[in-house]
């Protein structure tokens, strides 16, 4: 089931008894060159969750969200993003719901951050007077005050990572898709800000780095040749005392591989005839 709703009826008993998926993914893929990134990815994050996306190649993930965001189209399959099939353009469309940060701030030099946001705020259609007060939330959160009048080429790299964050929270999205942001910055400093608050936000995260993830994210999935090999918490991680890191995460694939073999042996094992005496 997919849903994207006011914030009255998200708040309310029923929807969070039937958790409702924020993203659901149905065979996508996409090819780049000779290489299929995408083979048939099959996904389901349920709202609210904070998903680890890690990939081998590192590639696919990033194609992965890049799909999702509507900045690269998909050779086959569907998927749906905060119940919409598609880019909207309308003002409380996918611009607003939907926010996509990638490894890259993609943000004109010339502009400061003041005008990075009052430029974010108009194309997703905010009114002046709420623009102004979002704007002025986003900067403080991430600490864009001093500077906020600056060309953004005179503010470094970390400064512009973090206008790339607020200009994409600005319009409060349901869904937020990150590739490698704020690498720029302080592990610590990082992290506390990737901690996005909002109980019906959900995120999904790319990232090589998984182990710097820990106290971000509560699920893990790993796309492995193109395929969603495991979607797990990151406590089955715990429970079997793995980090949280690529190797880990490809053990704990391999050992639910084999206990979903030993099941599917267990359902289909033929009726023999001792045990048909014994019955």
């Amino acid at each position: 089931m997919t849903s994207s709703t006011p914030d009255a009826l998200w708040s309310s008993q029923a929807i969070r008894l039937l958790h409702p998926a924020a993203v659901v993914c149905e065979r996508v893929r996409r090819r780049v060159g000779r290489e299929n990134l995408l083979e048939r990815v099959d996904l389901q994050v349920l709202v609210g969750a904070r998903l680890l996306l890690v990939a081998v190649p590192d590639a696919s993930g990033s194609t992965l969200l890049r799909v999702l965001a509507g900045l690269a189209h998909a050779d086959g399959g569907r998927f749906h993003l905060a119940g919409a099939l598609g880019p909207d353009a309308s003002p409380a469309g996918w611009a607003r719901r939907i926010a996509y940060v990638g490894p890259e701030p993609g943000l004109f030099l010339w502009m400061s951050a003041d005008e990075t946001l009052t430029l974010s705020s108009r194309l997703i259609g905010l009114e002046r007077g709420e623009a102004g007060r979002r704007m002025e939330q986003v900067i403080e959160r991430w600490g864009l005050a001093a500077g906020r009048d600056r060309p953004m080429s005179r503010l470094g790299l970390a400064y512009m990572q973090r206008t790339a964050m607020a200009a994409a929270m600005l319009g409060d999205p349901e869904v937020v898709l990150l590739d490698e942001p704020l690498r720029a910055l302080d592990p610590d400093e990082r992290v506390r800000l990737l901690r996005l608050p909002g109980e019906r936000r959900t995120v999904v995260l790319a990232s090589r780095y998984p182990a710097s993830e820990a106290g971000v994210v509560n699920q893990v999935a790993l796309l492995q040749n193109g395929r969603v090999e495991l979607h797990a918490p990151t406590s089955a991680l715990q429970e079997h005392g793995l980090p949280l890191s690529l190797r880990s995460i490809q053990t704990l694939a391999g050992m639910m591989a084999v206990r979903r073999e030993a099941a599917r042996h267990a359902t289909t094992k033929p009726i023999t005839a001792e045990h048909t005496a014994s019955a």
